[in-house]
């Protein structure tokens, strides 16, 4: 990679501009999984099916993946500051509408509004912290990046429970008001607009319609599946439509000038490395706030509450890894750290395939909270090298090929996770999936984030060492040792 003009910052402001950021990315990240409690509500005070409310979760998931593939393109051309500002203003609109909303029809279009605005605030948002800082500070920074993605599915179920018991189901939406207003007034005060060359070129119209296509269709086959929402054929058509779209995205970016997603971006060792096995871990990730809280539930015979406090400990083990994440990487690397934590995180998602309901809840607690530790260091880990090595000036294709990605990867994560008590309740003839079911579906997806490891060890040992410092450490080392056989040779 060429050497770049680097920004200049200091480490408070990159601090401020990080929790920003990261203060508006929880906001989505909570707001994704916090309705999933308050449904039932929902569907009493509109008079719907029950069963036919799930349209407000898959309204708003296929309304996100429709348009991340164009963040990039946007940000480039209207600048990151300003679509990012943009972005929490429409999620935010679209909560106080989903708020007020008078029937299920409303409250779909509000959540397809929510979704625009929640498609460019994830991948602009973590683009306007990368051309703010150098790559230097990129680790620290995206240390604080990682934390709405595990912090918020694990809160958002416990926090919709509470919000609905005591409070009303509209009160799930508000919350967002206050917190997107302070977001909308921070941008403007404290992030600066860094702009690098624009990409040029028009918008790739077919691309943008291939691929919003073909997310549409991945994710609503994803999203029914298993479900029995709709005919098994309708799902199976869904899919099926959805990946021929995505080959045929696949043929016209290789000859377009400015395709939508750039999968030259691909031929990057540490991005390609990152996608590929950031994919695998995060299917095994996704699927953890769906399999947890059901099973301590269902199986163990939990309250809402008391499942909600269990998964919590996750949350917190994710919170005490931002401070150790820089310190680790610069004294052992990306590569080392990959692989050696990417089998300590999987073995803690495997080891809750071990739980029983007679053990103490501080043993589960204890689990959750290292593995909580280990997961968001291998999250921070993988979101940090994917930049690396790309070049400034197409950091914005890099966010929004990332993002988009990460957002298929993360939802498959809850149909592998579903898919495996299905099949494991069938074979066993189960009315409903039992504690032996739910640690296969443990086994399966820790397995499934065990198989990034060997892509982890296929980086080069110096692998993303500017942003790490890890040669600097290397460098010292050396040093120290030269000086010690200075001094042995000077005694002699």
């Amino acid at each position: 990679m060429d050497s770049e003009a680097e920004p200049e910052i200091s480490r408070g402001r990159m601090r401020l501009i990080a929790v920003i950021v990261a203060t508006a990315l929880f906001m989505q990240n909570l707001d994704s999984t916090i309705i999933a409690t308050a449904l039932p509500a929902m569907a009493r005070s509109f008079h719907a099916d029950p069963l036919h409310m799930s349209v407000a979760l898959t309204s708003y998931l296929i309304s996100l993946s429709v348009f991340i593939p164009a963040s990039g393109w946007v940000a480039d051309h209207f600048g990151a500051r300003q679509v990012f500002r943009a972005a929490i203003i429409v999620f935010t609109l679209g909560s106080v509408l989903c708020g007020i909303a008078p029937d299920l029809l409303a409250l779909v279009l509000a959540r397809i509004l929510q979704g625009l605005g929640g498609a460019m605030m994830l991948p602009v948002g973590r683009l306007v912290l990368l051309r703010s800082v150098s790559r230097s500070q990129m680790i620290a920074a995206m240390s604080w990046v990682t934390m709405p993605a595990l912090v918020g599915p694990i809160l958002g179920p416990p926090l919709g429970g509470f919000i609905v018991t005591y409070f009303s189901w509209r009160w799930v939406f508000d919350i967002n008001v206050p917190i997107g207003v302070l977001g909308v007034i921070a941008v403007g005060l404290f992030i600066t607009d860094v702009r690098e060359a624009d990409r040029g070129g028009r918008l790739d119209f077919t691309g943008l319609i291939l691929t919003g296509f073909s997310m549409a269709a991945l994710m609503a086959g994803f999203e029914t599946i298993g479900r029995h929402l709709v005919p098994l054929s309708w799902t199976l058509a869904s899919l099926g439509t959805g990946l021929a779209a995505l080959i045929l995205y696949i043929l016209h970016a290789r000859r377009a000038v400015h395709p939508i997603l750039d999968l030259s971006l691909l031929s990057v060792q540490t991005f390609a490395s990152s996608v590929i096995a950031g994919s695998l871990f995060r299917i095994a990730v996704g699927a953890m706030p769906f399999l947890l809280p059901l099973m301590l539930q269902l199986s163990f015979g939990e309250s809402p509450l008391q499942s909600g406090l269990v998964t919590f400990a996750a949350a917190a083990g994710a919170l005490t890894m931002k401070p150790a994440a820089q310190p680790l990487l610069r004294r052992f690397g990306f590569r080392t750290v990959l692989v050696v934590n990417g089998v300590l995180a999987s073995a803690f998602i495997i080891a809750c395939a071990a739980f029983q309901p007679d053990w103490p809840i501080l043993v589960l607690d204890a689990v959750l909270l290292v593995g909580g530790f280990f997961r968001s260091l291998q999250f921070t880990a993988y979101n940090t090298i994917a930049y690396g090595d790309i070049p400034r000036a197409r950091m914005s294709a890099a966010t929004s090929l990332y993002a988009t990605i990460q957002q298929l990867t993360l939802t498959l994560g809850i149909v592998v996770g579903a898919a495996v008590l299905e099949i494991a309740s069938a074979w066993s003839h189960h009315a409903t999936a039992t504690r032996d079911d739910y640690a296969l579906a443990f086994l399966v997806v820790g397995g499934i984030s065990l198989g990034a490891v060997p892509f982890c060890a296929r980086l080069h040992p110096n692998a993303g060492e500017e942003l790490s410092g890890h040669h600097v450490a290397l460098e010292a080392a050396g040093d120290a040792e030269k000086k010690e056989v200075l001094l042995f040779v000077n005694k002699k």
